[in-house]
């Protein structure tokens, strides 16, 4: 069974994808397509729209190990089979050496990785060499798709690349030198070591309460796009601020609905109050004209009474 992500990169992935389903149809294996809009909302060209160039692999790495996760769990397979070879090995290994993370270098290195409830990964092309893949494909005329992301110029794997190659033209062996030590590199017992856990939110392999994958998401829907780049005192800090601004304009908007509110209240006893006094007028009125009625049927009648005494006279 084949399981293929799609970060949803223009002029890489979509390229991608065809070579994957024509291996698909090839060899007769039924293939599953999970996008990173699918399981996230955002592509990988949404997101790097937001955040630039020089920390779009933080979001694609920690997405894609996720995805695959979930690929893996929705399939209700046994193990992931990878295709990283030696030269990937060796600059993950050069990438945590320069980075100062050492207890990183056995996961790394090792040719089968998973802890207790999750799904093992393996790597069957650890030991092989990236130009022997190729040559191999090209020979056996297999269908195979060797373009590099378009994001990975400015990637740090990048640095860690160059110096491979470099390394490569003077020690023809140094990948391999490297993989090696990584494997014998070892850290001291009394160092801790993040143990894995379950993320409170999505429920998958996390060595945080909430991991890197929930972090790095909500930041972008928040608008904080940098919110999971770099320590988590730092993230923790710029959340702080973000939910304090978010409180501060929602105590605004309640005190506008509120002022609104009285205003309307305001208005609407002016309203009764006109409508009041408009009514007593009237009632006034009436009552003055009734009033005037009555006297001026007094005065008639007096008129009319002094008249006939004159005319009996």
């Amino acid at each position: 069974m084949l399981l293929s992500i799609d970060e949803g990169i223009t002029g890489y992935r979509d390229d991608s994808l065809e070579t994957v389903m024509q291996n698909s149809a090839d060899y007769v294996m039924p293939l599953k397509i999970l996008s990173y809009k699918d399981l996230y909302g955002w592509t990988m060209d949404e997101i790097v729209a937001q955040i630039g160039r020089k920390n779009n692999c933080t979001f694609c790495g920690v997405f894609r190990r996720q995805a695959l996760d979930r690929g893996a769990a929705l399939l209700n397979v046994k193990c992931i089979a990878t295709g990283h070879n030696a030269d990937d090995i060796a600059e993950t290994v050069l990438m945590n050496v320069l980075r100062g993370d050492i207890a990183r270098l056995k996961r790394c290195t090792a040719i089968s990785t998973g802890s207790e409830g999750t799904i093992p990964r393996v790597k069957p092309l650890k030991y092989t060499y990236e130009k022997e893949i190729v040559m191999y494909a090209h020979y056996k005329k297999l269908v195979y798709f060797s373009t590099e992301c378009v994001f990975a110029p400015n990637a740090y794997r990048g640095h860690a690349r160059a110096l491979l190659k470099d390394m490569e033209k003077v020690r023809p062996t140094c990948i391999m030198d490297i993989i090696y030590s990584g494997e014998t590199m070892s850290v001291k017992e009394q160092v801790s070591l993040p143990t894995q856990r379950v993320c409170s939110r999505c429920k998958f392999v996390s060595s945080q309460e909430v991991c890197k994958a929930c972090v790095l998401l909500e930041g972008l829907n928040k608008g904080l796009p940098k919110l999971g780049i770099g320590k988590s005192s730092k993230a923790k800090r710029m959340l702080d601020d973000y939910n304090a601004k978010q409180n501060e304009k929602l105590e605004e908007a309640i005190n506008e609905i509120n002022n609104e509110s009285k205003k309307n209240n305001c208005i609407s006893k002016g309203k009764v109050c006109r409508s009041t006094c408009k009514s007593k007028n009237a009632q006034s009125n009436l009552i003055d004209g009734k009033t005037d009625e009555n006297t001026n049927t007094c005065n008639n009648e007096r008129d009319a009474n002094i008249s006939n005494e004159k005319t009996n006279c």
